[in-house]
């Protein structure tokens, strides 16, 4: 069972509509928690909520995250799945944040 302080997480991100996404600074900012988007990255690490869209979390460059323990297949796929919903990446693997970012 994930604690309340990663539910808080995941409730911010199942909100991220199709097609947009946010940092994980955002979410945590959003879930009243500003200083800790590294925690974000450790509930998403845990996360096996299939209602979850984990693919909507980029980094505060507004790139997908190579992080620790991901796989070159994961990138890939969150990368298929943000594009199935629109969001272009361009050739360095940059998302336009000024375009696609959700800030409620």
């Amino acid at each position: 069972m994930a604690s309340t302080e990663y539910e808080s997480y995941y409730a911010v991100i199942r909100a991220i509509p199709p097609g947009r996404v946010m940092t994980y600074g955002d979410i945590a900012k959003e879930a009243g928690n500003p200083k800790w988007a590294r925690r974000v990255g450790y509930a998403l690490s845990a996360c096996s909520d299939p209602t979850v869209p984990w693919w909507r979390v980029i980094n505060a460059q507004g790139r997908i995250s190579r992080g620790s323990g991901r796989t070159p297949e994961g990138v890939d796929q969150q990368r298929d799945l943000l594009e199935s919903e629109g969001v272009y990446i361009d050739l360095e693997g940059l998302i336009d944040l000024k375009a696609y970012r959700h800030l409620s």
